[in-house]
C-alpha cells in the first residue's frame, strides 16, 4: 500500500466513524460519545498526513506511535459503543477490524524504520 492509499484510507476510516456517529442518541451519552471518537479517529488521519512532513526520523516515529494510540482509542470506544447496543454490532466490527488493522500497518511501519534506520542517541 502506498502513502496515497494509506492516506485515503486514514480518511475514509474517520468518515465512516462520523457517520456512525449520526446515529447515535441526541443525549449526553451520545454527544460525549462522538466527541471522543471522532477526535480520536480523525486524529489517526491527520498524523498521517503529518508524517509526510516529520523534521527527522524521531519525528516520524513518533507521529506514527501518536497514530498506534489514537487508532487503539477509537477501538476502545467502538467496543464500548457496541457493548452497551447504541451502534450496530455488525458495524462496529468492521470498523473495529480497520482500526486493528491500521494499528497492524503502523505497528509494523514503525518497528521497519527502526530497525533501517535506527535513531542515534547523542
Amino acid at each position: 500500500m502506498n502513502k496515497i492509499d494509506l492516506q485515503k484510507r486514514t480518511k475514509q476510516f474517520n468518515i465512516n466513524v462520523i457517520k456512525i456517529c449520526e446515529t447515535l442518541p441526541r443525549n449526553a451519552v451520545g454527544f460525549e460519545l462522538a466527541k471522543q471518537i471522532i477526535r480520536s479517529s480523525g486524529s489517526v488521519g491527520a498524523n498521517y498526513r503529518a508524517t509526510q512532513r516529520a523534521k527527522s526520523k524521531a519525528d516520524y516515529i513518533y507521529k506514527l506511535e501518536i497514530i498506534i494510540e489514537e487508532a487503539d482509542k477509537t477501538m476502545y470506544w467502538l467496543e464500548v459503543m457496541s457493548e452497551t447496543r447504541l451502534i450496530d454490532t455488525k458495524i462496529a466490527s468492521a470498523l473495529i477490524k480497520e482500526a486493528n488493522e491500521l494499528v497492524s500497518i503502523f505497528v509494523a511501519t514503525v518497528k521497519t524504520t527502526k530497525t533501517n534506520n535506527p535513531i542515534k542517541k547523542q
